[in-house]
C-alpha cells in the first residue's frame, strides 16, 4: 500500500530519493496513461525542483501525458513565469526537456473550473462531523482531472490549522477544488477552534476531507515528504494517499512540533518569507498560540507581509477579525461572506468569548508589518512600526518570558504538559 521511509536525524540523499520512487511508482501505475501531479505553490516549504525533476526522468516518455497542475486552494493564481520558477525550469528547460508536459494552475477563480462530483447529505454531515454540524453540502472539484488517467499528488506534510496536518488528499480538497465544501469544512475547522485541530492527526476536518477524496472519479496516488527549511528531505513515502499522508504525519508531528516547559507573556515570529500577506503570515498565529500565556501578546514580524490577502482582502477589512463566538452569535449578518474567510478571521484572533456583546480575546494579536497602522487598527489588530522594532531585543529572553521564533509559520509550538 505504501512504500518509504523517514528519520527524524538525517535527510534522504539523492539515491535514496530515488529508490523510493521507482519501488513506489511501477511502470504499470504510470505506463502509457494520462498523469497529472498536483503540488503546493510557493506557501510551502518544498523541494519541488528536485522532485518535478525527479518525477519527469523516472515517467517522460513512458506516459501519454505527464502535466504538473498547482493546487492553489484560493491562494492567487501564479504566472507562467512563476510557475516555473516554482519548478525551477527555465525557459529553455520548458521547451526542450519538458516539452510535453504543461504547466497549470488550479484556476478556481474563473467560472467553469469546477465540476459536482457528489454530495454529503445533512445527516451524513451530522455523522461525519461528529454533530457538530448538520446540513447538505455539494462536493466539486477542477474539472480538469477527467482529463487523466492518473492524479499524483507531491506535497510536504506539515502541522496544519484547519485538517490538523496538510498534505495527503488535502491537496484535492481544497487544493482543487472551491465552492460551499470547500468554505464549509473551513469553517469546520474554525468551530473546533485551531486550537484543538492543529497538530492533531485524526480530527472531523480530515475525516470530512478523505471522505470527499473517496468521491474522486480518478485513480489517486501519493508521494508525501517530510522536509525542513532547507528543503531537505526527512521522509518520503509513496503510495495510496491515506496511508503516505499517514506515515507523514507521523514523522511531521516528531520534527514539526516544538515543546516548551511554560508558556511566554510576549512571543514574536518573524513570518517566513513565504508569506507577503495575512492571509498566509496568520501562520505565525496559528503555529505559536499554544504557547502565549493567557492575557499575553503574539507580535506577527515582517516587513514583506504587505497586505491582508491577494484573494480576500474586500471581505476582510468588512468583517475585521474577532473570536469564533463573536460571529457565532451574528451568523445571518455575515451571510454573505465565504465561511471560508471568516474561519481564516477566528483563526487569526484566536481564542477568547463573546458574551453580553463584550469580545474577550484570550491573548493579544499585534502585527509589525508593512499593513498600515489604519487598517490594522480598523480590522481589530494591533500595531507596532516594523522600522522601530527591535528584534533582537527579543532573542534569548525564553527564561524572562519572552519568545523570539524566526521563520514562523510552519513549526507549531505547544506546551509539554499538551
Amino acid at each position: 500500500m505504501v512504500t518509504g521511509s523517514g528519520s527524524t536525524e538525517n535527510v534522504l540523499g539523492r539515491g535514496e530519493i530515488q529508490e523510493i520512487l521507482v519501488r513506489g511508482f511501477s511502470p504499470e501505475l504510470y505506463r502509457g496513461k494520462k498523469v497529472l501531479v498536483l503540488t503546493p505553490d510557493g506557501t510551502r516549504t518544498a523541494p519541488l525542483p528536485v522532485m518535478v525533476r525527479e518525477l519527469h526522468g523516472l515517467m517522460g516518455g513512458r506516459t501519454e501525458r505527464l502535466d504538473f497542475m498547482v493546487a492553489l486552494g484560493t491562494h492567487r493564481p501564479l504566472s507562467d513565469e512563476e510557475i516555473l520558477g516554482l519548478y525551477g525550469i527555465t525557459e529553455e528547460e520548458r521547451g526542450r526537456v519538458f516539452h510535453d508536459s504543461a504547466f497549470l494552475n488550479h484556476r478556481w477563480d474563473m467560472p467553469g473550473t469546477l465540476q459536482k462530483i457528489g454530495r454529503f447529505e445533512a445527516s451524513e454531515i451530522e455523522e461525519l462531523t461528529g454533530g457538530l454540524l448538520s446540513e447538505a453540502v455539494d462536493v466539486d472539484i477542477n474539472r480538469r482531472i477527467f482529463d487523466y488517467d492518473l492524479l499524483i499528488i507531491l506535497g510536504p506534510v506539515f502541522p496544519h490549522e484547519v485538517a490538523g496536518f496538510s498534505g495527503g488528499n488535502k491537496y484535492l480538497f481544497p487544493g482543487i477544488s472551491g465552492g460551499d465544501f470547500l468554505h464549509f469544512f473551513h469553517w469546520l475547522g474554525a468551530v473546533i477552534t485551531c486550537w484543538n485541530v492543529i497538530g492533531m492527526k485524526h480530527n472531523p476536518v480530515r475525516t470530512l476531507i478523505e471522505a470527499a477524496a473517496s468521491l474522486v472519479p480518478v485513480q489517486r496516488y501519493c508521494a508525501a515528504m517530510v522536509v525542513n527549511h532547507e528543503n531537505g528531505i526527512h521522509g518520503l513515502w509513496v503510495g495510496d494517499p491515506e496511508y503516505a499522508w499517514s506515515e507523514a504525519a507521523k514523522l511531521s508531528a516528531q520534527i514539526h512540533i516544538v515543546r516548551k516547559k511554560n508558556p511566554f507573556h510576549t512571543v514574536l515570529g518573524r513570518a517566513a518569507a513565504l508569506y507577503d500577506e495575512l492571509w498566509t503570515a496568520g501562520k505565525v498565529m496559528y503555529k505559536l498560540e499554544p504557547v502565549v500565556a493567557e492575557g499575553g501578546r503574539l507580535i506577527i514580524y515582517g516587513k514583506h507581509v504587505r497586505i491582508l490577502s491577494h484573494t480576500w482582502g474586500a471581505h476582510i477589512e468588512h468583517i475585521g477579525y474577532h473570536v469564533r463566538d463573536y460571529f457565532l452569535s451574528r451568523m445571518d449578518q455575515f451571510r454573505d461572506v465565504p465561511r471560508g474567510v471568516i474561519a481564516h478571521s477566528t483563526h487569526v484572533r484566536g481564542l477568547g468569548t463573546f458574551e453580553n456583546g463584550i469580545e474577550r480575546p484570550r491573548i493579544e494579536v499585534i502585527l509589525a508589518t508593512s499593513i498600515p497602522e489604519e487598517l490594522c487598527h480598523s480590522v481589530n489588530l494591533g500595531y507596532v512600526n516594523p522600522e522601530e522594532l527591535d528584534i533582537d531585543s527579543y532573542r534569548n529572553r525564553e527564561e524572562e518570558g519572552i519568545l523570539f521564533v524566526d521563520d514562523a509559520g510552519e513549526m507549531l509550538h505547544r506546551l509539554v504538559s499538551e
